[in-house]
């Protein structure tokens, strides 16, 4: 291992010491771990609540952390914690409540889901309606609610947990928060701001209203049975992607931070690429430009080439026209080489897992480094012809894997990519 402790560009090389993971194929990296490469689907039909009548009535939800009923602030909340816990506990850094670093935190968008609006309606003993919810809003008798549901709380009860430094940062950008969670953490640390930062991915986020709202869309698979056959990543049946609900937490720090406390350096984020685009609130640019554009970025952070890169981490959806302009946007940046380079889709087993999709992918990406497998892309039985990529079909393929990059193509034209690598270029 390299004893630089700057990168390419003269920035301080960012190392992960500390990861944790929790999916619907389980809890903790290893468990995720061996589900994942051995071709396992946590995606089920939903049992949380009713979805009798619904047109979609499947997810990968993440069950059995409550005793009873929460709302989706509450899970993420949950799902942030034990991955943070795995993660800051792999780390050794810092004492309990007091780690010497940032927060950056991807938290969905809350708002008050139908069981709490019928609760606060009622208070009033009248028939529901939206002036009633008004007026139990305006009266200031249910704070514990309105607590739940601001934006920031999440971040600020995991900072309080943690004992992290400074103003905890909730962010948002659609379904690449997770990775721009990493991101503000990379740039903190190569600006000198932090020495260490905690970043984290959660969304527990499927909920009755989540599921009606995407389906008017026409972006779910209707495929409900069997559920585990419905996230099927570039083939030629593909109807929509799998609402999944998970939490994920790297620990970021500088090279010359770990190596002066002996840490163990479990790999480096090499590079960041963005791009925005404002073609439409949820259909991917048919060009496929901004996500060419943070994928050459990401590289060129990396100090890397295309040819560099051992395998593609896929936003994969499992969307018509999502998968579609990835394939094209892959190729227009490996060129030729698309054809045998591996990608492969997480999604395919723990469905779409929105605001935390970026990081739970981050770390899969370095769990493929480690261990020298590549997860498969599951249900692949018909290929698109239009798409004619290595997705690594059906069943995990051991190979030797030194750099990944990871894609996170969200609604709204927010384009995040990561280059992750077992050692610095």
């Amino acid at each position: 291992m390299t004893t630089d402790l700057r990168d390419a560009h003269g920035r301080p090389l960012v190392a992960i010491t500390g990861m944790g993971l929790v999916t619907s194929l389980g809890q903790g990296k290893a468990d995720n771990w061996a589900r994942l490469t051995a071709g396992q689907s946590g995606i089920h039909r939903i049992t949380r609540f009713p979805v009798e009548g619904l047109r979609t009535t499947i997810a990968g939800t993440v069950d059995d952390l409550f005793n009873e009923p929460f709302a989706a602030p509450e899970l993420s909340e949950k799902l942030a914690m034990l991955a943070a816990d795995e993660a800051v506990g792999q780390a050794g850094l810092g004492r309990k409540g007091d780690f010497p670093g940032q927060l950056f935190m991807a938290v969905p968008p809350v708002e008050l889901e139908w069981p709490q609006k019928q609760v606060l309606a009622s208070a009033s003993n009248e028939a529901v309606s939206y002036d009633t919810l008004l007026a139990a809003a305006a009266a200031h008798t249910h704070r514990a609610y309105h607590a739940m549901f601001l934006f920031g709380t999440v971040a600020d009860r995991i900072a309080d947990h943690f004992g992290t430094k400074g103003s905890p940062i909730s962010l948002s950008t659609a379904c690449s928060s997770g990775a721009t969670a990493i991101q503000m953490g990379v740039e903190a640390i190569r600006r000198g701001e932090t020495e260490a930062a905690l970043c984290i991915g959660t969304d527990g986020s499927v909920h009755a209203e989540a599921l009606i709202r995407f389906s008017l869309l026409s972006a779910l698979s209707t495929h409900n049975d069997p559920p585990e056959e419905a996230s099927k990543p570039f083939s030629k049946n593909r109807d929509g992607f799998v609402m999944g609900e998970g939490g994920a937490a790297l620990v970021l720090e500088s090279y010359a931070s770990a190596r002066a406390r002996g840490a163990e350096i479990l790999g480096f984020v090499l590079g960041c690429g963005e791009k925005g685009d404002g073609f439409h609130r949820t259909r991917s640019s048919p060009d496929g430009r901004p996500a060419i554009v943070a994928m050459q970025e990401a590289l060129a952070d990396a100090g890397l080439e295309p040819d560099h890169i051992d395998y593609v981490n896929a936003h994969g959806t499992s969307t018509p026209e999502n998968d579609k302009m990835e394939a094209m946007s892959c190729t227009a940046v490996f060129g030729p080489r698309m054809t045998t380079l591996p990608i492969s889709s997480n999604k395919s087993m723990v469905g779409h897992t929105l605001t935390a999709a970026g990081a739970v992918e981050a770390v899969f990406s370095m769990l493929t480094i480690a261990n020298g497998r590549i997860p498969p892309t599951i249900n692949y039985r018909e290929p698109d012809p239009n798409i004619p990529l290595d997705v690594v079909p059906n069943v995990a393929r051991d190979a030797r894997v030194r750099r990944v990059i990871s894609n996170s193509f969200g609604f709204g034209g927010q384009n995040t990519c990561l280059v992750f690598g077992d050692a610095p270029v």
